[in-house]
């Protein structure tokens, strides 16, 4: 049986390659650290659980949802956005219930975007943007994410004729893999730039409840006019360590809202009725474990970032996201970085140029081992004598 020429552009997924190569040196007794996935370490914490258990003890959550998802969960959701950003959102209107934020980013290209048109992604970006090309049949050009402008895009220098066909734009802060924050200022920026040349955005906020030194991530919906021209992914999978329950929601532009929940109404009815549940009271009940994993990825941070001076690894610590950006030893490649960790000191991490070729010369570090595990990263890295 042949494969449809869709699924046959499909990219390589390349963090199913990323844990095979972990996967094997583990089968062959090493003691690999892994540095390299970006999966909550820690379990969902207990009063979501319960919530949950709970829920699924009702029978009235036995049976199919509502379409669209459950007034409850829409609900809590616009009251979460309001206390945490002072967004104000319809919930019947603004809110799509998705299953996961990555179910969204690779659907909305199906639901908005035509053949041959062009979507605008971040290079270096999440690898799964490519997805929703190559399903939707589209077209993409790629926004450089440079250092030296904070990891923002440039719009004054993409093409004219790239800004007439393009019709949707990816952006994602704090951002996978470079963990770099945006203000206010930039998303304003952005807004203005989506008007003038007729360009839906869709801005990932995956990581927008993991700030640190006290400081929260800006939502996109904060900007002005943010709500005409663009939509915000959101995920419970890292604020409350509820990656395999896949809960996301899309929230802003009532056309693109709708658009999605119309595309969902034809693939699936909703999450299970008892997630949905256990999500809501996740949003609306008490934020101290919330708080408390972003503590811990704080702490492992400095631990991490203190531990790679010592070594002489000149490092930048991340501001947000449980992601480290760092720039490779010279003489390295991304890939021949990567190699030589694994192959010579056990360790696993992302290089750089999987999420683009603007991501050359680093690798990614996710900060989702204990810290004394961390430390012995960087030992290991210091042993081989690179900086």
């Amino acid at each position: 049986m042949k494969l449809s020429n869709r699924l046959q552009r499909l990219p390589a997924h390349f963090f199913s390659q990323l844990t095979k190569n972990v996967q094997q040196a583990v089968r062959e007794g090493r003691d690999v650290i892994n540095l390299g996935r970006g999966n909550p370490d820690k379990p969902t914490p207990s009063h979501i659980v319960t919530a949950l258990q709970d829920a699924v003890e009702d029978p009235v959550t036995h049976g199919y949802a509502p379409f669209r998802g459950t007034t409850e969960l829409k609900e809590a959701i616009a009251i979460f956005y309001k206390r945490e950003y002072g967004v104000n959102l319809d919930p019947e209107t603004e809110v799509a219930i998705l299953f996961g934020s990555k179910a969204g980013v690779v659907e909305l290209p199906l639901a908005i975007m035509d053949p041959g048109e062009v979507l605008l992604l971040p290079d270096p970006g999440y690898p799964d943007y490519l997805s929703g090309v190559s399903l939707a049949d589209i077209r993409f050009e790629t926004m450089p994410l440079l250092e030296e402008n904070n990891y923002f895009p440039n719009y004054d220098v993409i093409d004219e004729d790239i800004k007439r066909d393009a019709t949707l734009m990816y952006l994602n802060y704090p951002s996978n893999p470079t963990s770099a924050v945006a203000d206010v200022p930039f998303f304003d920026e952005t807004v203005q730039f989506a008007k003038e040349n007729n360009i839906a955005v869709m801005h990932d906020f995956a990581y927008g409840g993991i700030g640190f030194d006290g400081e929260k991530p800006v939502s996109f919906l904060q900007a002005d006019g943010a709500k005409d021209v663009g939509v915000e992914m959101y995920t419970m999978s890292k604020t409350f360590n509820m990656a395999g329950w896949r809960v996301g929601f899309a929230l802003g532009n009532k056309e693109i809202v709708g658009a999605i929940n119309l595309l969902q109404d034809h693939m699936y009815i909703n999450q299970f009725p008892a997630v949905q549940r256990a999500a809501a009271k996740a949003l609306l009940g008490e934020q101290t474990a919330a708080k408390e994993i972003v503590a811990l990825y704080e702490h492992r941070r400095n631990v991490f970032i203190e531990a790679c001076k010592k070594i002489g690894w000149k490092v930048e610590a991340p501001k947000a996201s449980f992601f480290a950006w760092l720039q490779v030893p010279n003489g390295h490649t991304s890939e021949s970085f990567t190699d030589l960790l694994l192959n010579e000191a056990n360790i696993a991490v992302a290089p750089g140029n999987a999420f683009g070729a603007h991501g050359e010369g680093y690798v990614r570090i996710g900060l989702l081992e204990e810290v004394d595990r961390l430390r012995e990263a960087v030992e290991r890295i210091g042993k081989l004598d690179l900086f």
